[in-house]
Parts: C-alpha cells; structure tokens; sequence
C-alpha cells in the first residue's frame, strides 16, 4: 500500500484508536533525547516526551464531511499533560470538546494563542488558572514545557491591531532538549526562516495543503503548498519533518507522497515520515 493510500484511506490495519490508542500512549516508554508522537489526522498530533504528553490541535468532534472519523472520544483522553490549540478554527481549537478534556484529564493544563485567552475561558467556562495565553513576545514554562510562540500566516499575518497580538501561531516546545515544531496553519512569510533557525528543530509537522482562489472565496483559509514546505524545512533542516494537513476533506487535500518525493530529490538526507493515522513513531535526536 503506497504511503498516500495509507494516510487517506479511513483509517489502515495499523491504526489504534479509543482505548487501545490510549494504552499505546500510555504504556510506551521514551527515553532522554526521544519523542514519540501519535497523529490523529488533519494537524493533530499525541507527542510524548518522558512523561510528559502533549495533544497538539486535537481535533475529535464527528463531522459528517470528515474523511477521517475521530480516533478518540474526548472523555478517553485522561493521560494530558498539556493540550495546544494553535487558532480558533474548528479543526485545531475543537471547541466543543475542550470542556470534555478538561474534565477527563484535570491535570492537563491549556496553552492559546493570549489573544484568545479570555475569551476561552468566558465562552468554555474552562479554569482561569488551567489556560496559559502566549505569544510571539510572551514565552512560558508550563507543566516543564518550554514554549516559545511563533507567527503564523493563515493566509497572511493578522495582528490584533489595538494589541499587537497574534491570533493564529506556531509552536517551538522544547522538553529535555528535544525541540519540536507545530507550525499550525501558516503561509510562508517574510522573516520567517530566519526567525525559527534560533533553534534546532528535531521534529517538525508542517502543512502541506496549499491555497487557492476557489477555496479562499468560500472561506477555506490556506497554507503552504507541499513546495513551500519542502524549501522551509529545506532551510531549517529539521531531524525530520513530518507533512500534515493534507487527509481531513475532500475539497482541501494533497498528496503526501509529492512532498516526499520533492524532499527527497531537492534536499537528499533530510528524514522525512508521512505518518499514518494512530500510529507510533519514535524520533531520536541528532543534537549532539
């Protein structure tokens, strides 16, 4: 089965999902220098780093247009250490689930976008003290994570014009050395690469679906295309990249494998993993 079927298909023989892929995350032990991750489709992914586990945009309401049905209910998910929304859509801070996760794992603490902030906590009635609010020039240390915010260009920057404040951002977390990238949902933008070579990335999720003139008019926000990712991470030289965003609805796809196979050719010697839907991956860094 060729890495595009696999990761379009509903979900393949070698996903886990419920409680099965909970006892996966649960029971899998991660060495220093080591991160496992999990993708629940579209920009969602379980990382685990140590102890530490980390829901990356988790995105688990049904929806009749999904191609990809939830891997998990949101009262399964009890073993969070911290759960990441990169934006306020529907596909990356699910709303509806949010209050369901916070009851299942109370210890889990919530990290936005501070523009978002209060507005999550009045609108979701979620703990004041549970939800962490960041931004490109407010970095934070929450439950041993490192977390330094980056902006994203969906389509284009958009700061709050009275506060200066970013409602759509990337994610650089750094636990025990390890350094992982979440870009959200983000075009190229000028400055960029420059900004995120501060840190020497070992994982980076990227999106890969690109834009047009169609989708735009009907209110379909882009991202890179599967070129663009490929010259970013060509640039930050990640220890291995990882192309996302591409499965989730039939009118806003890519093909995975046109990334890989551009990677490949344009930058040989860069890892790169198209993942499958629930199941584990182990990254070890390369720092030395």
């Amino acid at each position: 089965m060729s890495a595009h079927k696999s990761a379009t298909d509903p979900l393949s023989a070698s996903s886990l999902t419920g409680p099965a892929l909970i006892h996966d995350i649960d029971t899998c032990t991660v060495p220093p220098g080591q991160c496992a991750f999990w993708w629940l489709g579209q920009h969602s992914f379980v990382v685990k780093l140590g102890n530490t586990v980390i829901y990356l945009d988790p995105y688990l309401s049904p929806d009749a247009s999904r191609r990809v049905p939830p891997l998990l209910r949101p009262q399964e998910v009890t073993n969070a250490t911290a759960i990441f929304g990169t934006h306020d859509h529907g596909d990356h801070i699910d709303r509806p689930i949010w209050p369901a996760l916070a009851a299942a794992s109370p210890q889990a603490v919530f990290v936005v976008p501070e523009l978002l902030r209060a507005s999550l906590i009045r609108d979701l009635a979620l703990p004041r003290e549970r939800v962490i609010g960041v931004d490109p020039r407010f970095p934070a240390v929450a439950a041993g994570i490192q977390i330094a915010a980056v902006p994203a260009a969906h389509e284009l920057l958009d700061p709050d014009p009275a506060t200066g404040l970013y409602p759509c951002l990337g994610y650089i977390l750094t636990i025990d050395g390890f350094t992982i990238y979440h870009a959200g949902d983000t075009c190229i933008y000028e400055g960029m690469q420059a900004l995120l070579r501060q840190w020497r990335i070992d994982l980076a999720f990227l999106p890969i679906n690109g834009r047009d003139a169609q989708r735009l008019a009907a209110n379909c926000i882009g991202n890179m295309t599967y070129q663009e990712a490929v010259d970013l991470a060509g640039a930050l030289r990640p220890g291995m990249v990882v192309p996302t965003h591409f499965e989730m609805f039939a009118s806003n796809s890519e093909n995975p494998q046109l990334f890989a196979d551009y990677l490949h050719v344009k930058y040989p010697g860069l890892r790169c993993l198209i993942p499958v839907h629930g199941q584990r991956t182990i990254v070890a860094s390369d720092k030395q």
